[in-house]
């Protein structure tokens, strides 16, 4: 099953979407990632998921990534008197470790280490900031605070720190065992949530080792001043805009995401832009013409992947969310001007072999016009060299690893293909030729390019390029 676009798309799964025949009626409508939330939904629910997905990967013979998303730490205020309270903006409003019940004048807020990161002058956001406050004095125990937005506050509503790092770990006891159970079902790559600076990825690294990939979600404003290192320690980032928006203004939301997808194609790491792409598609047919031109904005600056969240978990229309996004990104993608668009951002390649390569690999097949570029990859390191590069043409990704194949399956212009490792250069010649016509790659006089490691089987020695011609 061939997708005629570049961009991928990742869609989540929920109480919408989670029977066998909506799974699959999403992969045929364009979904290549499917995300679990654990946010949401049992463990029993997610396994259900899984099993449904394994079972359509074979049915499908296409390699389909999972991505296990973990909640990560939430601040919440406690309880409050008759189940909310409604503030009026100037009030003064003091939050404290006491668990006593709150009221308009006070709310327990039982997290010590909010109040060891405050200062006087923070902001704290309550349910997704519609409630604004600000600190005038604050101790270990307590904070007092001006009410800048009045709003209702309800029990157990999400608090942000925008202006603070807080000293927690981004891997809550919740997440830890997420993250076992996630990893015993062979997930192919874990999101970690509310990262805020380097060292937060040290344990995530450590627990998940080599079993699956690592996704920083950038949704906090510290994240951006250390951007260009989390990319370095990640294996992919996504670009999380809701909660991004919440602590930080949204005139400076377009601004974050446009730099942090240049800074993953500049160091080759797959990108997806997130949250509210088809937002209104949740209880409606069609898409705003705004949203799709947010879909669009993302796939002309080059994201590897946007998706889907509620749209396609929760909404009353999954299946045409899924559709209306492939929809947008082929005819975004079809655009004359798409090629300018997307290269308008240079990416010098590395003084190694392997960038040597890959970076040939795209310059021969403009110059012959070739059909595809076929990378045999172990590790999936050749196939995202290549696809930093942006070619013009479809990557074809050979692997003998199906997690190296799955995990491919989120990045920019790559069909994957699980396969034997070949022996020869003319057992190489000959699968890249066969499978490209099979899956309706390159015809009779197509060129491809060929790009591998020799010895054969060896993973990091991408040394070779091969221009082969279609058989007759």
């Amino acid at each position: 099953m061939r997708r005629n676009r570049n961009a991928k798309i990742v869609a989540t799964l929920g109480p919408s979407s989670s029977d066998a025949d909506m799974i699959r009626r999403l992969h045929k409508a364009g979904a290549d990632v499917f995300r679990l939330n654990m946010s949401h939904g049992t463990h029993e629910d997610h396994r259900e998921r899984v099993f449904h997905i394994r079972n359509l990967e074979r049915e499908v013979e296409r390699p389909i990534g999972i991505l296990f998303d973990l909640q990560g730490p939430k601040l919440r205020v406690g309880q409050m008197a008759e189940g909310a309270v409604e503030l009026e903006s100037g009030a003064t409003f003091r939050l404290d470790l006491t668990p006593e019940i709150g009221s308009s004048l006070r709310a327990p807020l039982p997290h010590p280490e909010v109040f060891a990161a405050l200062k006087p002058g923070m902001r704290l956001l309550i349910d997704d900031g519609k409630v604004r406050l600000q600190v005038q004095d604050c101790g270990e125990d307590f904070a007092e605070t001006i009410v800048e937005t009045g709003g209702r506050v309800s029990d157990r509503k999400g608090v942000n720190l925008p202006d603070a790092v807080l000293p927690i770990s981004p891997l809550t006891a919740k997440d830890k065992d997420d993250l076992a159970f996630g990893l015993d079902l062979g997930v192919d790559w874990i999101a970690l949530s509310f990262v805020q600076r380097p060292e937060d990825l040290e344990l995530a690294r450590e627990l998940i080792d080599d079993h699956a990939a690592l996704l920083t979600k950038v949704e906090k404003p510290a994240a951006l001043d250390c951007i260009d290192e989390l990319v370095r320690l990640s294996d992919s980032i996504m670009v999380a805009r809701g909660d991004l928006g919440v602590e930080m203004p949204p005139e400076s939301v377009p601004r974050a995401q446009k730099e942090i997808v240049r800074a993953c194609r500049l160091a080759g790491r797959p990108v997806i832009v997130a949250t509210q792409m088809l937002e209104s598609m949740i209880g409606n047919p069609a898409p705003t013409r705004a949203e799709a031109s947010d879909v669009a904005t993302a796939v002309y600056d080059g994201a590897d992947a946007v998706m889907l969240s509620a749209e396609s978990a929760a909404g009353d229309y999954p299946i045409e969310s899924v559709t209306m996004m492939n929809r947008i990104i082929e005819s975004t993608e079809r655009d004359p001007s798409f090629q300018r668009f997307v290269h308008a951002l240079q990416t010098q390649p590395e003084s190694t072999a392997a960038d040597a390569i890959s970076d040939a690999a795209g310059r021969i097949a403009k110059t012959l016009g070739a059909a595809v570029i076929v990378s045999y990859t172990m590790s999936g390191s050749t196939a995202l060299r290549a696809a930093r590069e942006r070619p013009e043409v479809p990557i074809l990704a050979f692997s003998n690893r199906i997690e190296t194949a799955r995990r491919l399956a989120l990045v920019w212009g790559t069909h994957c293909v699980h396969t034997a490792d070949v022996r020869t250069s003319t057992e190489m010649v000959e699968k890249a030729t066969r499978i490209a016509r099979e899956a309706g790659f390159a015809g009779v006089g197509d060129h491809l390019v060929i790009t591998a490691g020799m010895p054969f089987g060896t993973p990091g020695t991408t040394n070779l390029l091969r221009i082969a011609q279609m058989p007759g």
